[in-house]
């Protein structure tokens, strides 16, 4: 025999709580994931930069003890070439430039992907309440 349960009012609630989740809904959905996904990649690469830099400035202060009219092995790719001081810091300092610049235009483009992700958040628990958890 089959036992008959009764519906509390909180499975009532719950029941007519439910939220249709429109085609706009989904799509919002969709790109708050495709934008977490993203944060997590350029995170990554502001990292490795991070780590990149650290070890040019290591460099940088090993070339300060070497003697100004020594050569000395500088990487190309993967090719050491032997160069002179002057010009081993010459080359660090446009390379630290460079990562300096990379790191701007990822913690900017980082600063946007949150940005749009918090207006995304809003949105969704505006619609869908306690019901969706955009959290990590």
């Amino acid at each position: 025999m089959m036992q008959r349960r009764m519906l509390t009012k909180e499975d009532e609630q719950a029941a007519g709580d439910e939220v249709q989740v429109r085609r706009e809904d989904q799509d919002k959905i969709n790109k708050f994931s495709r934008l977490s996904q993203r944060e997590q990649v350029v995170e990554e690469e502001l990292k490795t930069k991070a780590k990149e830099k650290e070890e040019l400035d290591d460099v940088s202060t090993e070339l300060e003890l070497a003697d100004e009219d020594e050569t000395v092995p500088y990487k190309v790719g993967d090719a050491f070439f032997h160069v002179k001081l002057e010009q081993a810091q010459e080359m660090l300092e446009n390379a630290t430039s460079k990562i300096d610049e990379d790191v701007s235009k990822l913690e900017d483009e980082l600063s946007s992907i949150r940005d749009q992700m918090t207006q995304l958040k809003v949105e969704l628990y505006a619609r869908f309440g306690k019901s969706i958890n955009l959290e990590k």
